[in-house]
């Protein structure tokens, strides 16, 4: 197989570590004993060996490079397919207190899968460790309550919240 290398404008190829070219090459010697055990999975090769195997590819990317070893990270047997990311553009709320925050439309599912109910202008706080919605919201939503557990959030106005099980969320860029 052709190295992934090869598809690099030359002074791009030239900065890739030694050692990354070293397992990728080392990787292609072993990658038909490979196939038996980990098709279709996400690894970490380094040194001849995997280092790390799994279905997620940001997992075993972020385990793989914890190694030090520059491993080459591949899909097993889907090596020269493209990874597929989504590029999403939108605005941000530049009035909000302290710094702008992204703003989007968001559709909120009961159940994977099903028709939801959309929000346009969401500030989206990825890192929070807990969320509340007006309970307007809560009622489009058609969250039950007695799915939830009613509890209280400082920082809020000690509001009573709702703390229901995961619903599903779907950026609409």
């Amino acid at each position: 197989m052709q190295s992934l290398i090869a598809g690099l404008p030359p002074e791009v190829a030239q900065r890739i570590h030694p050692n990354w070219q070293k397992n990728e090459a080392e990787y292609w010697t072993h990658r038909d004993e490979l196939l038996t055990q980990y098709r279709d999975q996400w690894i970490g090769f380094a040194n001849g060996r995997v280092i790390v195997a799994g279905s997620s590819p940001v997992e075993v990317f972020h385990k793989a490079q914890e190694s030090g070893e520059h491993p080459f990270v591949t899909c097993v047997g889907h090596e020269h397919e493209p990874s597929r990311m989504r590029r999403a553009s939108f605005s941000y709320d530049t009035a909000y207190a302290g710094e702008p925050l992204p703003v989007m439309t968001l559709e909120f599912r009961k159940h994977v899968g099903s028709t939801g109910v959309v929000f346009d202008r969401v500030i989206v706080d990825t890192g929070a460790n807990a969320s509340t919605l007006p309970w307007s919201d809560c009622e489009q939503l058609e969250l039950d309550p007695t799915d939830g557990a009613p509890g209280l959030m400082g920082g809020v106005g000690e509001e009573v919240l709702f703390r229901g099980p995961a619903r599903e969320v779907v950026l609409n860029p």
